[in-house]
């Protein structure tokens, strides 16, 4: 079962191979040299959680020059947690407590469901593949975290599976994605590379909990955020690096 901590506000990976030296793999950015990188998974309560957090750090970081970009942890890739009555409520408490913490919304009917696999994979995927075609028709660079959190509501207020690919098709719509064309590319093997380079890349930089926000400058990596913090509490943290 997936272990989030109340206290933190963290998602915990199982557990992994060893990360690799994250400096070797590093690309330089592609501006100021510093850019901000957020880790995280649709299906991670604790990233719809901080939804507002990270769109506040989008949008400083757009107006300041400095890059943001998006990467898929995969927090339970392949599911297998047994959907039980013992699950199911690990989650109602979960989510609402997330719910008090941070004022986002869930709703709860998917808990009345008698099957559901809590695979995180297409989700990720999905996410993956807006990016792909986000470059492929230079789309706002805005649009993959506008599809990673449209995904969240979808699953955390109203209740559906983000494992069926028409449950993409509005938020393609509402983006300007062409629903056919990400159908395609989404069951595509180059989509399926993405997502596993995308899992491989936070482990490399060594996340092992989501969501994360990490501060790159000339490529060395060093955390930002890791669990729940406030708007306020990781910009007044960004402002600082920055002036230092």
């Amino acid at each position: 079962m997936m272990k989030c901590d109340p206290v933190t506000g963290a998602c915990l990976l199982p557990d992994l191979d060893p990360p690799v030296d994250a400096a070797a793999s590093a690309a330089p950015n592609a501006r100021h040299g510093w850019a901000v990188r957020y880790i995280g998974d649709p299906m991670c309560s604790w990233c719809w959680g901080i939804s507002p957090t990270v769109g506040a750090v989008e949008t400083f970081c757009k107006a300041d020059g400095i890059e943001f970009s998006i990467t898929m942890g995969g927090l339970r890739a392949g599911g297998g947690d047994p959907w039980n009555a013992a699950f199911k409520g690990f989650l109602r408490n979960e989510w609402r407590h997330i719910a008090q913490a941070t004022g986002q919304p869930f709703g709860f009917t998917l808990l009345e469901a008698a099957h559901f696999d809590y695979d995180t994979e297409p989700a990720c995927r999905a996410v993956a593949t807006a990016k792909l075609l986000q470059a492929r028709k230079h789309l706002p660079s805005s649009t993959a975290l506008a599809f990673f959190s449209a995904v969240q509501r979808k699953f955390y207020v109203e209740g559906q599976d983000p494992k069926a690919v028409d449950f993409y098709a509005n938020i393609c719509t509402s983006l300007a994605l062409d629903f056919d064309e990400f159908r395609a590319v989404f069951e595509s093997p180059e989509a399926l590379r993405a997502v596993q380079q995308e899992f491989t890349r936070c482990r490399q930089w060594g996340v092992r909990s989501f969501p994360t926000l990490l501060l790159e400058r000339d490529g060395a990596t060093a955390p930002l955020a890791e669990g729940f913090v406030t708007a306020e509490q990781v910009l007044a943290r960004l402002r600082q690096a920055i002036a230092a």
